[in-house]
């Protein structure tokens, strides 16, 4: 009798350790390839005088039935989808114009999904002077939670880049309305962060715009922090 019990607990346990494997997995976060973050694009098979094919490639991910392949033109703001089981997808953009893009990890067994890095780059063009892109948000990023210092201030930072190394200057705007409006400081192209007075327990809104020597400018867009 005690040999049946003792035989039928290892029945079981082995039934439940099988089962908690098969457990689905969440997909893993994508590695982008090409194109390159902060770069110009100049591999892109011409369609005509506006538009041009380009080849976005990433590396492949755990767990993954499908990527998506997000493409966002950074003047207009509309963003181009497409799905694939592929590390690689093509996409008639428009030339001489700024983007974004990014690739989602899918997997139908779960619903969550991974997103990964947001890279940015110049399609090739007949233009001869870039806009600036989009400043990099470091610190506070998007929702993060904060402790002021003991002068009740905090520190915001940002990183930056331009194909024509002309960034001429950044407007640092923060506030606790949405989007933010209140302007805190215009700096030079060298500084990259700014100290600023906060109150605890506050929601805060803030942006940097990026200008360059040719009167170029782009948005970071608009992100939040609290402090605590």
């Amino acid at each position: 009798m005690t040999r049946t019990i003792l035989l039928l607990c290892a029945i079981l346990t082995l039934s439940l350790g099988c089962r908690k494997n098969r457990e689905p997995k969440p997909p893993g976060q994508v590695q982008l390839v090409f194109p390159d973050k902060n770069s110009e694009c100049t591999t892109g098979q011409s369609l005509g005088a506006t538009t041009s094919r380009v080849t976005f490639r990433w590396q492949e991910a755990d767990n993954v039935q499908t990527y998506e392949l997000r493409v966002t033109n950074l003047n207009t703001g509309s963003t181009q989808t497409i799905s694939t089981a592929a590390t690689s997808a093509n996409l008639p953009i428009e030339k001489g114009t700024p983007f974004s893009w990014q690739v989602r990890s899918r997997n139908n067994q779960v619903q969550e999904s991974v997103s990964s890095e947001v890279w940015s780059f110049y399609n090739s063009g007949s233009t001869t002077s870039f806009v600036p892109f989009p400043a990099d948000i470091i610190s506070p990023r998007m929702s993060q939670r904060v402790f002021k210092d003991i002068n009740n201030e905090t520190i915001l930072s940002w990183s930056a880049s331009d194909l024509d190394n002309d960034i001429d200057s950044f407007e640092v705007y923060l506030s606790t309305e949405n989007p933010p409006e209140d302007l805190k400081a215009t700096l030079g192209a060298n500084t990259l962060q700014l100290k600023v007075s906060v109150a605890s327990n506050t929601v805060y809104y803030w942006s940097v715009i990026t200008t360059d020597a040719q009167g170029n400018a782009t948005s970071s867009g608009v992100y939040t922090f609290k402090i605590l």
